[in-house]
């Protein structure tokens, strides 16, 4: 039924929830990674709240646009993106740097997931490369441009030249992951398969699986 059915997450207040524990998880990983309670780890802490709720707007708004409604998936999926996208400038850059970096994560991981994927027509349930694939790709090149020295005084002597390097870091981060996917694939492929058969996929992996239900009517 993909493509043709509505396949919408079981449970929004799920999703909300999860969504939320996401983000406040998100500031260890951002701040923490300061390693050290200073100037750099709340200036992260800000710019990942600042990108996070700017790109949960955006994605929001655009899905107003586009559909006629703003829908909680929408949103929560904009706040990951925004989360992702800030992710290697959250040291580096300042609040105006992570405001154009939730602006740009609103939109271009939406235009993956609205309509990129239908266009190359692949199977993403969970919207992997649109919003970590396109929007970390984009979050580490604006890093390049963005970082900013009244962020980190480190970034004064790495400016010039900068984005060239994180343009090759992209390269390198790309081909290592295509690489490592495709054999990871073939080892899974060979050792348990890649998809369940239709039956199993009908009656569902909680119960063919583990002999369970996630859920008692």
């Amino acid at each position: 039924g993909y493509g043709k059915e509505q396949m919408a997450p079981h449970s929004m207040v799920l999703c909300a929830v999860g969504t939320g524990m996401l983000w406040v998880g998100w500031y260890g990983f951002n701040a923490g990674s300061a390693l050290g309670a200073d100037g750099i780890a709340s200036n992260a802490f800000m710019t990942t709240t600042l990108a996070a709720a700017i790109a949960g707007f955006v994605w929001a708004l655009l899905e107003w646009i586009t559909r006629g409604k703003p829908s909680v998936l929408g949103f929560c999926s904009g706040i990951v993106a925004g989360l992702v996208v800030v992710t290697p400038g959250a040291g580096f850059v300042t609040a105006n740097g992570a405001v154009i970096m939730g602006v740009a994560a609103g939109i271009v991981p939406f235009i993956a997931v609205a309509f990129l994927k239908k266009i190359l027509g692949y199977d993403d349930a969970l919207d992997t490369f649109g919003v970590h694939g396109v929007g970390g790709t984009m979050g580490a090149i604006l890093t390049g441009v963005l970082a900013d020295e009244k962020a980190n005084s480190i970034v004064a002597g790495l400016k010039e030249g900068l984005l060239m390097e994180q343009l090759k870091a992209v390269a390198v981060t790309i081909v290592w992951s295509v690489v490592a996917t495709f054999v990871i694939t073939l080892v899974v492929k060979l050792i348990v398969g890649l998809r369940p058969t239709d039956e199993v996929e009908q009656v569902g992996l909680d119960l063919s699986e583990h002999g369970e239900s996630g859920y008692e009517h």
